[in-house]
């Protein structure tokens, strides 16, 4: 009978113990859950005002310009500009 409820008093000193750590786990889990969360809301703003800055950066009016301005490139004249035209494959056509 002594070795029955030492037994028992084992399996719930156990059971315990397994309780304690299952909850210190739980608490670890959610403290990185949000420690992500955050980070992931930190890498959005920063997704959001790089492809605004790259909207600014990639504007017509300020390409033209810095490839005037630092470039030198200038816009050819009507009379300057060729225009090639490629011929389309014919689609089934083997190449021979």
């Amino acid at each position: 009978m002594n070795s029955v409820v030492l037994l028992l008093a084992f399996a719930v000193v156990a059971s315990a113990l397994a309780v304690v750590e299952s909850k210190h786990d739980t608490r670890r889990l959610f403290q990185k859950i949000e420690q992500l969360r955050d980070e992931r809301d930190a890498l959005n703003v920063d997704w959001s005002r790089l492809r605004l800055e790259q909207g600014a950066l990639a504007t017509h009016s300020r390409v033209e310009r810095i490839a005037r301005d630092q470039l030198g490139l200038i816009r050819p004249d009507a009379r300057e500009i060729r225009l090639i035209r490629l011929e389309q494959r014919v689609s089934g056509a083997s190449d021979e």
